[in-house]
């Protein structure tokens, strides 16, 4: 078991939904949490270098990515493998050339082949053809997991790679250009309810079926690995359940409170026909998830709420 009492934790994307969502699980512990200024830019080597040295951190979380749904992976590919690739090679690097004692990798669900047998185990990793909307970001998230696994077997570094799925809640990001699809209806919902409009339209057939885990669950699930999982092998952390686009946006709808009609472009792509995580293997260490999902909707749209009132 790794104790996190006493210890110094940077969290790389603090300011990020996920990053702020382990920041707060933090607080609850007897630790030190760092967090870099926005001045840092985790692309550059010799400025991540210069502040794990300043810094010295014991543990790290990484948590800071480039992000983003099928429009903004489509559109832009290059910045998606580039920037991810720089930003996770450079911290893992210098956690290793500081002597960090343990590092916990983050990457998503959309590493695994496109037509992975369901649910999806972590031994899938590789076995196929990824989803072509996402493959930049996917590409780059891979490479993290090999690096993790190759710095353990090579310097014997405790870095250890998790896998979430599909993830919502406060500090998501509800801009229609780049955000995925739960914030995105989200905002659809409560801007066509404001606007009394009759309808709204989402992305494809609705027929995908999609994962979600609200963030604190995720957060907690982070730290449950830090303190009891030390092995190469990725872990994945889901909800264990799935529903269609279709059935996620009528959720959306009742919780926001939008009582008109759901149309369908079909002209759009739907993605992965269906990712629905194996969490066997973190159950088997004894973590399961808590937030059910049209309770975990309310709060990712009261948030949303607050920020908008805060913006105005």
């Amino acid at each position: 078991m790794y104790d996190l009492a006493g210890k110094r934790i940077y969290v790389a994307g603090h300011r990020g939904m996920v990053g702020s969502a382990i920041v707060r699980q933090l607080e609850q512990h007897d630790c030190e949490v760092l967090a870099a200024p926005r001045s840092l830019d985790l692309r550059q080597q010799q400025q991540v270098r210069d502040w794990f040295a300043a810094n010295t951190p014991d543990t790290v979380v990484m948590a800071a990515a480039k992000v983003g749904g099928i429009l903004a992976n489509d559109t832009y590919p290059a910045d998606f493998l580039y920037d991810n690739l720089m930003i996770e090679t450079n911290v893992i690097e210098a956690a290793h050339r500081h002597a960090v004692g343990k590092l916990l990798f983050l990457g998503s669900s959309c590493i695994y082949p496109k037509m992975a047998p369901q649910p999806i185990r972590e031994d899938a990793l590789l076995s196929g053809p990824l989803e072509p909307t996402n493959e930049w970001y996917a590409i780059a998230k891979i490479a993290g997991i090999k690096l993790c696994q190759a710095y353990r077997r090579q310097h014997g570094c405790d870095f250890i790679s998790a896998m979430p799925t599909n993830l919502y809640g406060p500090g998501d990001n509800f801009d229609l250009q780049s955000s995925h699809v739960l914030p995105a209806l989200i905002r659809k919902a409560h801007e066509a309810k404001l606007a009394g409009a009759s309808s709204i339209e989402i992305w494809g057939t609705g027929t995908p079926r999609r994962e979600f885990l609200h963030v604190d669950d995720l957060a907690e699930a982070c730290l449950f690995l830090l303190r009891n999982y030390s092995g190469e092998e990725h872990v994945n952390i889901g909800s264990g359940s799935d529903l269609t686009i279709a059935d996620l946006a009528r959720t959306v709808c009742d919780v926001v409170g939008f009582t008109g009609s759901i149309t369908y472009d079909t002209s759009k792509p739907d993605g992965t026909p269906r990712k629905l995580m194996d969490g066997s293997k973190i159950a088997a260490l004894g973590w399961r998830p808590r937030t059910e999902l049209q309770a975990g909707i309310s709060t990712a749209y009261q948030w949303f709420l607050t920020q908008s009132v805060a913006s105005r």
